[in-house]
């Protein structure tokens, strides 16, 4: 018995390989020109960013057995995704969780299988049951109370830590409002600050 049945470890010392170096290239050259295509296809459409989500989370939902209708848009420069009630029956809320911690994970996750499909990366938005929507609603009312509480007290107005989707709404209706922003401290309690006078 040897050293390797008696200890169980295998020896990789005694193990000597040559890499084939035109296997390697060829392979190499065959991702290359994979790259090329999709650059030479130029930017995918943001319809068919919508698409590839669509199947992506149908079969996601339909895996997980639950229920949903899924809608497509464009909203501005990125392709809009909801998953919202079907005949049959509601969203899970738990695909929101809380906070929408489950609905960012289930976003990047769409995202990541939209890149995976095009080679290029996408900035889709993923609604499920309307919770986005709502909380817009909720960021921008509080946003104009900032706006409004900065200019009659002369001061910097800090609201409470948000994701940098939640911090670019604020950002947009600041200044909608008339006023500046910026964004402080460390993610994940990066927070935005009212300014009393637009820079």
């Amino acid at each position: 018995m040897d050293a390797a049945e008696e200890t169980g470890v295998f020896d990789m010392t005694d193990v000597t390989t040559t890499p084939d170096t035109d296997e390697i290239d060829q392979v190499t050259d065959d991702v290359a020109a994979q790259g090329e295509e999709r650059d030479a296809a130029g930017p995918v459409s943001l319809d068919r960013e919508g698409e590839i989500a669509a199947d992506f989370l149908e079969t996601l939902l339909d895996i997980a057995d639950l229920d949903g209708d899924i809608d497509v848009d464009v909203d501005g420069d990125r392709a809009s995704v909801s998953i919202v009630d079907s005949e049959d029956g509601r969203v899970p809320r738990r695909l929101v969780g809380h906070d929408g911690k489950v609905l960012d994970a289930l976003q990047e996750l769409t995202r990541l299988a939209v890149q995976a499909e095009t080679g290029q990366r996408s900035r889709l938005m993923l609604d499920v049951a309307g919770f986005r929507a709502e909380r817009r609603a909720t960021l921008v009312a509080l946003a104009e109370s900032a706006v409004a509480k900065a200019r009659e007290t002369g001061q910097r107005v800090a609201l409470e830590p948000m994701t940098a989707f939640e911090r670019k709404v604020v950002h947009d209706a600041v200044l909608a409002g008339g006023l500046g922003s910026e964004s402080e401290g460390v993610d994940p309690r990066r927070y935005v600050v009212v300014v009393p006078t637009a820079d």
